[in-house]
């Protein structure tokens, strides 16, 4: 499938349709890639008005539910997320990309593949 880039409103409208379903995060930062798998109840957006430096993120993208974090890729062990809400921090020229069935989220220090976890 082509990957299509979304505009901030086209993003939350689409990941809203995943509301209720469970999903799997996946985030390269650097070298390193994280997964976590979260039941997604709710999407909500917080922006900081009180930034210290450029380094903290204007706006982050909260989605919210109970999920698990595999801490490691070989063993595929699982624990618990420590609060019931993963952060993706955000800034203006973040870009959006979706390809009918996954999301990428690229910013400047990471990029984020969401999907639906059955795929």
């Amino acid at each position: 499938m082509i990957d299509h880039f979304l505009s901030i409103e086209d993003f939350h409208e689409k990941i809203n349709e995943w509301v209720g379903q469970q999903i799997k995060i996946s985030k390269w930062e650097m070298d390193d890639v994280d997964e976590t798998v979260l039941y997604l109840d709710k999407i909500s957006y917080e922006k900081d008005t009180r930034r210290l430096d450029d380094y903290e993120a204007l706006y982050t993208l909260h989605l919210e539910g109970e999920g698990f974090i595999q801490t490691d890729t070989k063993y595929s062990q699982l624990e618990p997320l420590p609060a019931p809400s993963y952060e993706i921090p955000l800034e203006e020229d973040a870009l959006y990309e979706f390809n009918g069935e996954q999301f990428i989220i690229s910013t400047e220090r990471a990029v984020y593949k969401l999907e639906l976890a059955s795929h």
